[in-house]
């Protein structure tokens, strides 16, 4: 089978022997195509389009655009920037791979445990190909999917990926794009479903020509961190730039065959539409690729609920789930004690928190939340199934952005580390694992770049990591201590050593969490298949949480004693299908211990 996915936007072949180009210019007075060294004049076709057809092109071909004379620019739809953003683009025949997973429609959502990765640190050497060695042991440990930190070109040679420039094309420093084609249809072959992390709210601050050209897709009427919004609103280019992301979702989904998607930070996305984007692009993507399991899951700060609804037939309408920060939040104030930031909105009274988010999903549902000067966040969300709730106790935010990069493992008592493991990988929401965090593992996970030779940007970012981190107690007097971002070894630092995963007490935990996924893929997935009934849950002694979810087949209970006092809890439940190891008795719970049990229908 071979797969190729048809667009506006960027080159693709012909069937005569030839290639198209195309290009939205609406800024630019003149436009000409710059292949393999020579000028072609491109015409304007109407509303900003510039299209050009060009005989006898072959696959591998450099190309690019030269705007008003002068300045050449890379394909903003290029497939491939094998000489980085700034390069020219290699014309790529997509229909080159020939992939063996035909049969493939994707796995169910419920069944998903997803294994978040970014594949520069994955593995020694940094690519698809050694990630692709990796996968048989992912599959052993119980894991069902792989989600892959942006992969859309970003300037230099180390990046978390959020600073992509060129949405299309899948850095090269990973490899080629029939590599990266190879790993999904590998993963599929072993049961794996893939997914990528893609970032629609801004562009990363190298590389990006579009201000060159095509100035209206940008606008100052919306403010980002990272300066003026993406012009999805606009009357004069509304339409192109959310179909350039439309069809880049589309193509990550069909050309490459992804599962799904997680859309980066989606409150900042910023439309005053009657049709938010985000909903247009879900809605499109569902109508577009009818009979595969897509799943499209969101961060999104607002916990708005909206876009998680689900139809008559409990499939999700639009977003198949959001990440959960605030099920995160409470399980890192009660495993480390920490309250600043946003911590300290969840610090407060944290079991209670806790106890709502583990039944209803969202622990702020319209009430004042202190981070934002007590504005209200999130939106009521109880009736929501567990499985609209991506759950996880670390992610790359979680620990990349803290000024060391320390794993939870380093913060949290390996005990109480054990009963939010259970909580995490037996409750029913979709858990998420970070990287290495199957073995606790001990390398940081440190924010890196690579702007060189733009030392000016290199210093920005320098500095401004030392900033953001002053006002902390542990800085405040010595910032030199925190790794420098720009540097090489920072990123060779964050490479995880799966050799630890061999010594003790490493082997223990990624036992444990084998074990752990066994039963979940035995006994809880079985449960969550079946319709949604309802949540309740409660706090039946300080520091105890006793949640029940209620579900067609059957029910599912956590008891969580994370108190100071020793709790009996009641047999009301069913059977128990995991206990604390710590626990003298299933039921009698002393302080961090738990209990899950399974039931007949309520």
């Amino acid at each position: 089978m071979r797969r190729s996915h048809a667009m506006a936007y960027g080159s693709e072949l012909t069937g005569n022997g030839g290639a198209r180009f195309a290009l939205w210019a609406p800024s630019a007075k003149d436009v000409a195509l710059v292949l393999d060294g020579t000028d072609h004049p491109i015409p304007d076709v109407g509303e900003g389009w510039r299209r050009a057809e060009v005989p006898g092109v072959q696959a591998g071909a450099r190309y690019g655009f030269r705007i008003d004379g002068d300045l050449v620019v890379p394909d903003p739809a290029s497939r491939f920037q094998p000489d980085d953003v700034s390069g020219l683009s290699e014309l790529i025949d997509p229909a080159a791979y020939v992939w063996a997973d035909g049969a493939w429609t994707g796995r169910t959502w419920e069944e998903a445990v997803i294994y978040e990765l970014h594949v520069g640190t994955a593995t020694p050497e940094g690519t698809y190909a050694a990630l692709e060695a990796k996968l048989d042991d992912l599959v052993d440990l119980g894991i069902t999917a792989i989600e892959l930190l942006p992969l859309a070109d970003f300037k230099g040679t180390r990046n978390w990926g959020y600073d992509g420039v060129l949405p299309y094309a899948p850095d090269a420093v990973y490899g080629r794009p029939d590599e990266l084609k190879h790993l999904i249809d590998t993963a599929h072959g072993k049961g794996l479903m893939v997914m990528l992390d893609c970032v629609y709210n801004h562009f990363g601050p190298a590389g990006n020509y579009l201000h060159a050209y095509a100035k209206s897709f940008f606008t100052e009427r919306h403010q980002t961190p990272w300066g003026a919004g993406i012009n999805f609103d606009g009357k004069e280019s509304g339409r192109t730039v959310r179909d350039y992301f439309i069809e880049n979702a589309l193509y990550w989904l069909d050309e490459y065959h992804f599962d799904g998607i997680r859309f980066d930070a989606v409150h900042a996305i910023l439309d005053d539409s009657e049709r938010h984007f985000i909903g247009e692009l879900a809605e499109t993507i569902r109508a577009r690729l009818p009979g595969r399991h897509i799943h499209l899951v969101l961060e999104n700060e607002a916990n708005q609920a909206r876009w998680l609804e689900r139809d008559a037939d409990a499939r999700p309408v639009q977003h198949s789930a959001q990440w959960a920060d605030d099920l995160h939040h409470c399980w890192h104030v009660l495993l480390t004690g920490e309250d600043s930031g946003y911590y300290e909105s969840f610090a407060d009274k944290p079991v209670q928190h806790l106890a709502r988010c583990l039944a209803e999903g969202f622990a702020y549902q319209g009430e004042p939340f202190k981070t934002l000067d007590d504005h209200p966040r999130g939106e009521p969300s109880a009736h929501l199934p567990p499985s609209a709730f991506v759950t996880f106790l670390q992610n790359h935010d979680q620990v990349g952005n803290r000024a060391l990069g320390e794993r939870l493992c380093q913060l949290a008592d390996p005990e109480k580390l054990a009963l939010a493991r259970a909580g995490l990988l037996l409750a029913p929401q979709i858990p998420m694992l970070w990287m290495g965090e199957e073995w606790s593992a001990t390398t940081p996970f440190l924010f890196f770049v690579d702007f060189a030779p733009d030392e000016e940007l290199n210093k920005a970012v320098r500095e401004g990591r030392r900033r953001e981190f002053k006002s902390f107690a542990a800085f405040a007097d010595d910032t030199s201590v925190i790794p420098d971002p720009t540097e090489g070894t920072t990123f060779s630092q964050s490479k995880i050593d799966w050799d630890e995963a061999e010594k003790a007490p490493h082997r223990g935990v990624w036992a444990d969490t084998r074990n752990l996924l066994q039963i979940r893929h035995q006994t809880v997935v079985p449960l969550t298949k079946t319709a949604f009934r309802g949540a309740d849950a409660k706090v039946p002694a300080p520091g105890v949480v006793d949640c029940t979810w209620r579900f067609e087949a059957g029910t599912l209970r956590f008891v969580a004693n994370v108190g100071t006092d020793e709790y009996s809890a009641s047999s009301e439940g069913g059977q128990v299908i995991w206990s604390s190891a710590l626990s003298r008795e299933a039921l009698q719970l002393p302080p961090w211990t738990g209990v899950f049990l399974v039931g007949a229908p309520a």
